[in-house]
């Protein structure tokens, strides 16, 4: 009797939890036994790690093979474990030595003639084997994402290269991030939006301070224009949240250009709360994940579900979200800014001769939304119709002074300086009672805010958010304390409370 023991990593959420491989080589009539909670596509590896040992010029024992992937709670899924269970058997029939067998984790799917294929979740496997300071064997295609983390890894292109490097025959190269890919330069830019300069002046604030904003406007205006430009006034990730983000996408199977560009998703309004939030028989993450340390943009933002909508407030509150299941619970990031446009009124136009609803009608569109939902906005502003002239003057040559995305990110990477240098976090991040202390306001501006607060029947939340948003605006400025200037300004972007107020909503 003969038995192999070695390690490899499931994929649970975006953590990857250790998982024993053991292969017991028993007497008997020959059979291969596969246990330990193996999900179909685990229990297919008995017929690919087959034909990859015979292909790979080694012998496959004739006796009772039991493989045990421990613990036997955790389930298992993918191709991920076809190397470890090849080099299992292969180490207890003998045909293959390596004491130190336990300081090594292989990945990859075994192709019928012997050759290692892709899988997902490389990188928190990666992440967990530098920590437990093992060395990484993966297939070429895996080779940036493990290269990403810093971890001691190696590419093998087939078993039998795994087996020679193994036996101190072979060199097998390191892993190397991928230099050749092309990263395209954004040519957005936020000269391209004509006029619009208090959405503008929103977008930094937005920017500046990580709140998130709902855009109000007729069709046509910019508002998409606008929340596609506003990843230009947003700083490149840290190398923890690159990583952080990169898991995310990895166990997905889904790749990035430049893993240290924020995260931009847009889905279609058509989309599931599924979609969204995550989930399925084998949670995945959703769109808010995806865009973990980026911007979620929700276009058309009254034509989502109600439920859909509402299904986001807790992950907007609490940055995670935890997805559970009779079999088992995972939980994922969603640390996510939240970016929405949408029309006032089903025609678009809430005055003037454009018009074609009826109040009632604006009040059942409006009333698609939740309260709850739109107390989440701490910024939220119109965005009117061009002033006339204006689109004949710039089509005439005219040169009018309109900043770029470079003029505002220096401002905005300055404010963020001064948050980060004060508070260590961003402002729409902060605590109430880290409110209370960065946030301190005179007696007659407190009252003059509380007095507002009281005349728009806004909530304590929003009184939170006007005082974040007042600490970004005085932060912009460079200003150490907020004043009534800020608040008022604060105040000015809650659009969506007046419109509603109008049709005494």
């Amino acid at each position: 009797m003969a038995l192999a023991r070695l390690v490899c990593r499931s994929i649970s959420g975006v953590d990857a939890p250790e998982v024993e491989v053991e292969v017991h080589l028993g007497t008997g009539l020959p059979a291969f036994s596969l246990v330990g909670l193996p999900e179909t596509s685990v229990k297919e590896a008995k017929d690919r790690v087959r034909s990859a040992i015979l292909n790979s010029n080694y012998k496959f024992p004739s006796k009772r093979i039991t493989v045990n992937l421990a613990p036997a709670n955790l389930p298992k899924e993918g191709g991920r474990f076809d190397l470890a269970i090849a080099l299992g058997i292969l180490l207890a029939s003998e045909q293959l030595k390596c004491h130190e067998i336990l300081q090594f984790e292989c990945y990859g799917e075994l192709s019928l003639s012997g050759e290692l294929r892709h899988v997902d979740g490389i990188i928190p496997c990666a992440l967990a084997a530098k920590e437990q300071q093992r060395q990484v064997i993966v297939c070429r295609e895996n080779a940036h994402e493990c290269a990403l983390t810093g971890a001691n890894g190696v590419v093998a292109n087939c078993l039998a290269d795994v087996c020679a490097y193994l036996q101190q025959e072979f060199t097998l190269p390191p892993a190397e991030q991928d230099v050749t890919a092309a990263i395209e330069a954004s040519s957005l830019d936020f000269s391209d939006v004509l006029g619009q300069e208090q959405a503008k002046r929103v977008l930094e604030v937005a920017a500046v301070g990580s709140h998130n904003l709902l855009l109000i406007g007729p069709p046509g205006t910019g508002k998409s224009m606008l929340a596609e430009r506003f990843m230009t006034l947003l700083p490149n990730l840290e190398e923890h949240q690159a990583l952080q983000t990169a898991a995310v996408y990895s166990v997905c199977g889904k790749q990035r250009s430049d893993w240290f560009l924020p995260p931009y998703r847009a889905p279609h309004h058509s989309a599931s709360a599924v979609a969204l939030v995550g989930g399925g028989g084998k949670p995945k993450p959703g769109e808010i994940s995806l865009s973990h340390h980026g911007v979620l943009f929700l276009d058309e933002l009254a034509e989502f579900p109600r439920q859909v909508l509402d299904s986001l407030r807790q992950p907007m509150e609490n940055h995670h979200v935890t997805i559970s299941r009779a079999a088992n619970q995972v939980t994922f990031p969603a640390h996510f800014q939240l970016i929405a446009a949408m029309n006032p009124s089903p025609c678009g136009h809430i005055s003037g001769s454009l018009r074609r609803s009826t109040p009632d009608q604006i009040l059942r569109y409006l009333g698609r939304l939740s309260g709850p939902f739109l107390d989440r906005f701490a910024l939220a502003i119109m965005v009117p119709l061009l002033p006339k002239g204006l689109l004949a003057e710039s089509q005439q040559g005219a040169k009018n002074k309109i900043e770029t995305s470079a003029e505002i990110k220096v401002r905005v990477l300055a404010a963020r300086s001064v948050q980060l240098t004060r508070q260590g976090k961003l402002n729409h991040y902060l605590s109430s009672q880290e409110v209370n202390q960065f946030c301190v306001l005179s007696k007659e501006d407190a009252v003059f805010l509380e007095q507002a607060i009281d005349k728009m029947g806004l909530s304590i939340r929003a009184w939170h958010s006007l005082l974040k948003v007042a600490r970004s605006i005085a932060d912009l400025q460079q200003q150490k304390d907020i004043n009534k200037a800020h608040l008022c300004e604060a105040l000015n972007y809650r659009a969506m409370d007046r419109l509603l107020s109008s049709f005494n909503c």
